[in-house]
């Protein structure tokens, strides 16, 4: 069975739940309870059987994307390097509460994206053209470190058309460093994807592996891969957009409710960036997963569902 951790005065802090009644019988990112263990196998071949998928021409690029479920609309928006299928296993969870949609950034290959001409602004028209798409009007979000900034953006934008939303390893200003400049700008001119660049197997065993502790192979392997599909070309580019992409002087007008969630060891978001996104956002609220890094939807997918559907269910 999956542990859930225990308590955590950060999280208790601000956690949304707190003002409920034993809280902590409620909150599965820091209540003394089990939660089921999902099976990657068994999850992957039910992502394959139940999922459809599909194509949104937005104008821009043809966006390709999956829904799995039944219910309100979640949107799922990852990350720089990342792609929808990381979310598999949260969704598994989730689709038998929410009509789950995930969709892949601009700049995958073959989609026709012109990702050197493309702006943040581009990123928000590509959220409403495919809910558009998809006949929906109002939609729950999931916003995955980058992708988080895109949420963020979307409520800003049409606030009745995202309710409120789940932000993950969200970053309120994130600039580059000088190194991280040059690579950025250098990768926009090399071939192949991420899976090809040097060393990187040896960069992810020593920055992430020990977030996978107990998950199986299989799980690590699918993160190697399913992180290495990203052209190399598009991944500076999205790492300058990062880098250049600043939230907070604009963080007031979002008055949506927002649950911040942040792994307990994230190096990539970590508690300083929070701090800032709770100062900027009227009506968010913090939860921390103890024990998890950057990616909990490959290392904590059971509690980050739970979380979610917690947050994102009116209560009875």
């Amino acid at each position: 069975m999956n542990q859930a951790p225990p308590p955590s005065e950060d999280c208790a802090a601000h956690c949304p739940l707190a003002g409920a009644p034993n809280c902590h019988d409620v909150c599965p990112a820091h209540a003394p309870q089990t939660l089921p263990p999902l099976d990657f196998a068994d999850t992957t071949e039910r992502f394959r059987r139940e999922a459809t998928r599909g194509v949104c021409d937005t104008g821009r690029y043809r966006l390709p994307y999956f829904t799995w479920g039944a219910g309100p609309p979640l949107l799922f928006i990852h990350g720089v390097s990342d792609c929808a299928e990381s979310f598999v296993q949260p969704i598994a969870r989730l689709a038998a509460h929410f009509r789950c949609v995930a969709y892949e950034l601009p700049g995958g290959r073959g989609d026709g994206a012109r990702v050197a001409r493309y702006t943040h602004a581009d990123l928000v028209r590509d959220v409403w053209a495919l809910l558009d798409h998809l006949g929906i009007g109002q939609s729950y979000v999931f916003g995955s470190s980058f992708g988080a900034s895109v949420a963020l953006a979307a409520m800003r934008e049409q606030p009745r058309r995202v309710p409120r939303a789940v932000l993950q390893g969200a970053v309120a200003w994130r600039p580059l460093r000088r190194a991280e400049k040059w690579i950025a700008r250098a990768a926009r001119f090399l071939p192949g994807t991420m899976g090809r660049v040097p060393l990187r197997r040896k960069i992810l065993d020593k920055v992430h592996r020990w977030a996978f502790e107990g998950r199986g192979e299989a799980v690590w392997h699918s993160f190697v891969a399913a992180t290495g599909r990203t052209p190399i070309r598009t991944f500076g580019y999205q790492a300058l957009m990062l880098g250049q992409t600043d939230v907070r002087p604009w963080l007031a007008e979002v008055k949506q409710p927002v649950l911040l969630v942040r792994g307990e060891r994230d190096a990539t978001a970590g508690p300083a960036q929070t701090e800032m996104l709770l100062r900027g956002l009227p009506n968010a609220g913090r939860v921390v997963i103890e024990g998890c890094g950057h990616m909990p939807y490959y290392t904590h997918p059971e509690v980050l569902a739970e979380v979610v559907r917690q947050f994102l269910t009116p209560p009875a």
